[in-house]
């Protein structure tokens, strides 16, 4: 059986890239994507897709993940002064010292409160409440109006998903999710509560979503194309 997750440096027709190769049991066909981390790429893949054929097919597309690479835009730390998404909207960071208690959003700026050495964490912290509160609430009520089985939801880092579903009713979601614009994290959401009813991606399942979501191909588009860009910004757990 082949490892699920193997890690190769690949020289390309320029320079090179850290590459990951990632066999998901879901995946029909591979699926080459440029990651947040600076000169990074993943190969998402068949289980059982001999580790040469994945080669082959980077090296087939060197030109185009060459470009990619070349157009990564850099890290946003948590700083004071950065300006980073939330709810779709770039807000300025500002430390204060002298503020007290949780972190207050006022004029598209984030007051974060106390010394600038805690920054990033606490502002970490509020980002993880925030979207922990929004996605639970957008889930249960997709949840409620699709007859799924909500148990329980998680909130993490994940790096190669927005959401998951386990068989026994538990959902897993990035963080990230509120720095996208909210219909994006409403469109997550919805999908993950349709895999509480239907734990594949056939066409019932899609019928389920089309049932919370108006536009659901607008949203995985926007997730394709902006997505990785939400990785960027502060630290990686």
């Amino acid at each position: 059986m082949k490892r699920p997750v193997e890690n190769y440096i690949v020289e390309l027709n320029k320079g090179s890239v850290d590459l990951t190769i990632l066999r998901n049991p879901r995946a029909s066909r591979m699926t080459l994507r440029v990651d947040p981390r600076p000169g990074a790429a993943t190969l998402v893949a068949p289980p059982f897709l001999d580790t040469r054929t994945a080669m082959r097919f980077v090296h087939e597309n060197a030109d185009w993940l060459t470009e990619k690479l070349s157009q990564q835009r850099l890290a946003v730390p948590f700083v004071h002064g950065a300006e980073i998404p939330f709810k779709g909207k770039m807000h300025r960071i500002e430390g204060l010292r002298s503020l007290r208690g949780m972190v207050v959003r006022r004029n598209q700026t984030l007051y974060v409160p106390g010394g600038r050495e805690h920054l990033a964490r606490r502002l970490t912290e509020w980002l993880r409440e925030e979207a922990r509160v929004s996605l639970t609430a957008a889930a249960t009520e997709h949840a409620v109006a699709l007859g799924g089985n909500l148990r329980r939801i998680t909130i993490r880092d994940q790096k190669t998903r927005w959401g998951s579903c386990s068989p026994d009713g538990n959902i897993s979601f990035t963080w990230r999710l509120i720095m996208a614009p909210p219909v994006i994290l409403d469109y997550v959401a919805a999908h993950e509560a349709a895999h509480l009813v239907q734990m594949n991606h056939s066409r019932a399942f899609w019928k389920l979503v089309a049932r919370r979501v108006k536009n659901p191909e607008a949203a995985t588009g926007w997730l394709r194309i902006h997505g990785p860009d939400l990785h960027r910004y502060g630290v990686n757990e």
